[in-house]
């Protein structure tokens, strides 16, 4: 089976060719050892040709992959897989200084100064896209903020944000001095921090200069990922180690209806905005984003036209905020050797993606060996809470453990991983009636409660655990209930027990507004839980995802002794701002101090057969006794005294060696009898092709009502938007869906009415294609001659 494709607007196509794993008996992957080494990026295509790897997981810069395209020896798997923005520090001026990103003003100036078509075309060379908004071009949501993208009239116009810029310093009391903005006689300096990675760099001089022209000294400090993000996001912003920082993201799976990155993005509940919801530090705030945010994330809708309302004013209130500023959804190459078959690829997040590695195989072979830029850096963390929110501990973490649900790679759905499920909902505004004997966690009595009567909620959702409890954790311990509630119970844990909250304040917090929407939990049988949650969506695979209680990452015995270490022991923490503030470690399951750690709690677990208290008294079922417990801390002992870390889990391949200074990881093909998946299960074949076929220039008499013809190649049923754009005022004049014949025949209208006040000249055609079968959409855009 095989196929071509590249993803890029305005065609979704892959330039590659696949040969897909034949199915065989043996539970696990196709391989039996996978090694992790670092490369450096720069010489990551003459490793590639010496064979000293056989695929490379971190984006090859632009000249490399134009080096290896056509080159017959490797392939290109080519994807939207990261997007670039700039983070501005908003924090207020301290005495007799002026951060102008306080102003809003100036952070909407910003908009202007930055030249996102010269990024992408010139120093991406055509492989990104400009975006205004979070929202990629590629993604559905694009669909719903379409209008606000187009229409927003905001394009590189660096002397209108000179002028914006100038008014609001003049007004904030600066005065320019030679080409310089000084306040109370010092001049106006911003830090920038770039990284020097990939293009950042690039666009940090660009910047740079931007700024200088602006009147601003500017002082870049150019950092690797570790240096960088310890400065920007484990410092509190008042302290203004930086004001202005070149920030890139990983895209994971598709998202046809996007929840969690508006949020994200936007939002400070989260915790992902300046001041990071850390005690003690500065925060931003912004109260409407925070309700918009809230009601997006937790269904408080009650139609799909109503979800889209709130997701573009949270979008459109974002831009006018500018404190995160959008320039680009970057095209990744990753390369591989010719030889590497059974890849299937996500239609986002190319290579980095769940299934790659469990299917990916060299004929004649049972070994690969995987690149990336690092395997492990000073901000890599391998702990399941707090840690992990590096890409190269997650681009190992994705092929140890098998996540209950994940969205298909094409349609961007949710859909069942390893547990099975069934929704029963209400609707947006009728409730289910909770059964009394339904169970909360009470974080104060610390233990679990029945709900009572008169408890309702929106959905009901079973979740059918069958396929981790047929099989054991790595260490060779069955997977249990037990493992499900104690990973429930703590998260209430961490949220609402007073003394766990004052440690971990960002964690709890931001967990809060989730966790405020389960109503009950009820073990069924032996692997199936129910669920009853106030949360509804016009998707009800949606329900099942939002509802989804545990994650079951790691056996409760390792949570049990972090959580010890952590808030009792007090010797360790699970955020990086948590370890800052109490000079403790960042705890990491694979640094051998760490580990050690770890180690003492579970013998002194074993020693006194320590069950956590309260945990497992589920009801009428008592889930573990000490015999039970005593063999679970054993079990991690003896892993730790052969492997040397505690990063246990349930996925295809376990950890079987880790080693930071060395920068290498191998990982080994767990095949236990009773792991429920095979070579094959996770192909998913070709992916499908969307594009808007090339369009004419068209002239249109103005006053008559006119017709543009589109076509559309694509799979499913399509769709198609239009925006009709004065590029002169920057404005919308028509806005609509265009009519659809069939087999992908489309017609824009233009009525006379519209064209008849519009003045005689070129106008912009602005077209978004869209599926019900894939998620990504496509745009193409045609000038419109009005005479």
């Amino acid at each position: 089976m095989k196929f071509k494709a590249l993803v890029v607007a305005p065609t979704l196509l892959v330039i590659a060719t696949f040969a897909f794993a034949q199915r065989t008996d043996r539970p696990g992957p196709a391989v039996d050892t996978i090694y992790f080494r670092a490369f450096d990026v720069d010489r990551a295509p003459r490793d590639l040709e010496a064979g000293n790897m056989d695929l490379y997981m971190f984006g090859l810069k632009i000249d490399a992959a134009e080096r290896l395209q056509g080159d017959p020896r490797f392939t290109l798997f080519q994807a939207p897989a990261s997007t670039v923005s700039l983070l501005l520090n908003p924090a207020p001026s301290r005495r007799g200084e002026l951060n102008p990103f306080s102003i809003p003003e100036v952070r909407r100036a910003v908009q202007y100064l930055l030249d996102r078509e010269f990024i992408a075309r010139d120093i991406y060379r055509g492989m990104a896209a400009p975006m205004l908004t979070h929202v990629s071009p590629q993604d559905h949501d694009y669909l719903t903020v379409y209008e606000i993208e187009r229409g927003a009239g905001i394009t590189y116009d660096p002397e209108y944000g000179r002028r914006l810029i100038a008014e609001s310093m003049t007004a904030a009391g600066a005065r320019l001095v030679d080409g310089v903005w000084n306040y109370d006689g010092e001049p106006v300096r911003i830090k920038l921090i770039g990284r020097v990675e990939d293009e950042r760099r690039n666009i940090a001089d660009l910047v740079r200069t931007e700024l200088e022209a602006a009147g601003f000294q500017v002082a870049v400090s150019y950092l690797p990922f570790a240096a960088a993000v310890l400065t920007v996001y484990s410092s509190d912003p008042a302290s203004f180690q930086w004001h202005i920082y070149t920030e890139g993201w990983g895209r994971s799976a598709p998202q046809r209806y996007d929840f969690a990155t508006a949020n994200q993005m936007n939002a400070p509940w989260l915790g992902n905005m300046p001041g990071w919801q850390e005690i003690g530090y500065w925060q931003y705030t912004n109260a409407t984003l925070d309700e918009l945010g809230k009601r997006l994330f937790r269904g408080e809708f009650t139609s799909e036209e109503e979800r889209n309302s709130i997701y573009r004013k949270i979008a459109a209130t974002g831009l006018d905020e500018s404190v995160r500023l959008w320039l680009v959804t970057a095209i990744n190459s990753f390369p591989a050797r010719a030889e590497v078959k059974g890849i299937s690829r996500d239609l986002v997040a190319g290579l980095r993606a769940p299934w790659t590695l469990r299917e990916a195989y060299i004929p004649g072979s049972r070994e690969l060996t995987v690149g990336n830029l690092w395997v492990w850096t000073e901000r890599t963390t391998w702990n399941p809470i707090g840690g992990m929110g590096d890409v190269y501990s997650a681009d190992i973490w994705r092929y140890l453990h098998d996540s209950p649900m994940w969205n298909h790679p094409f349609t961007g759905i949710p859909e069942s991983y390893r547990a099975d499920y069934t929704v029963e909902t209400a609707g947006p505004v009728s409730t289910l009636s909770v059964p009394g004997d339904a169970l909360r966690w009470d974080a104060g009595a610390d233990r679990w409660v029945p709900v009572g009567s008169a408890v309702t909620a929106k959905s009901r959702v079973v979740f059918d655990y069958g396929k981790y409890f047929q099989s054991t954790w790595h260490h060779g311990r069955p997977i249990e209930m037990a493992d499900v509630v104690y990973s429930i119970a703590q998260g209430f844990e961490l949220a609402y027990d007073p003394k766990k909250v004052r440690i971990e304040t960002a964690i709890g917090v931001t967990s809060r507004p989730f966790l405020e929407t389960f109503r009950g939990f009820r073990m069924l049988d032996e692997n199936r839980l129910e669920v009853y949650v106030d949360y509804w969506h016009f998707e009800e695979s949606l329900i099942a995802a939002y509802a989804s209680p545990a994650g079951l990452g790691m056996p409760w015995e390792i949570l049990a002794a972090l959580d010890d270490l952590v808030f009792e022991q007090r010797r360790a923490a699970y955020s990086d701002t948590a370890a800052s503030r109490f000079n403790v470690p960042w705890i990491s399951l694979v640094m051998n101090r760490d580990a050690r750690l770890v180690e003492r709690t579970l013998k002194r677990f074993r020693s006194s057969g320590a069950v956590p208290p309260g945990m497992f008294r589920f009801g009428a079922n008592n889930l573990v006794n000490q015999t039970e417990a005593r063999e679970r801390y054993q079990a991690a002992l003896d892993w730790y005294e052969e492997r040397g870390h505690f990063v246990i889990s349930n996925g295809p391949f376990l950890l079987s060696r880790y080693d930071p200074p060395a920068q290498f990881a191998e990982l080994t093909a767990f095949r236990e009898p009773g792991y429920p998946f095979r070579p094959g299960d996770w192909s998913y074949g070709d992916p499908p092709v969307l594009r808007i076929e090339p369009i004419g220039q068209s002239t249109v008499r103005g006053g008559r009502d006119a017709e543009v013809s589109v076509r559309v190649v694509g799979p499913g049923a399509l769709g198609v938007r239009f925006l009709l754009i004065d590029p002169v005022a920057r404005e919308v004049v028509l806005s609509g869906d265009a009519v659809g014949a069939g087999n992908g025949d489309f017609t824009v209208m233009l009525p006379g009415r519209v064209t008849r006040d519009l003045f005689p000249g070129f106008y912009e055609l602005a077209l978004v294609a869209y599926s019900d079968s894939i998620a990504p959409v496509v745009d193409r855009s045609v000038d419109i001659n009005i005479e």
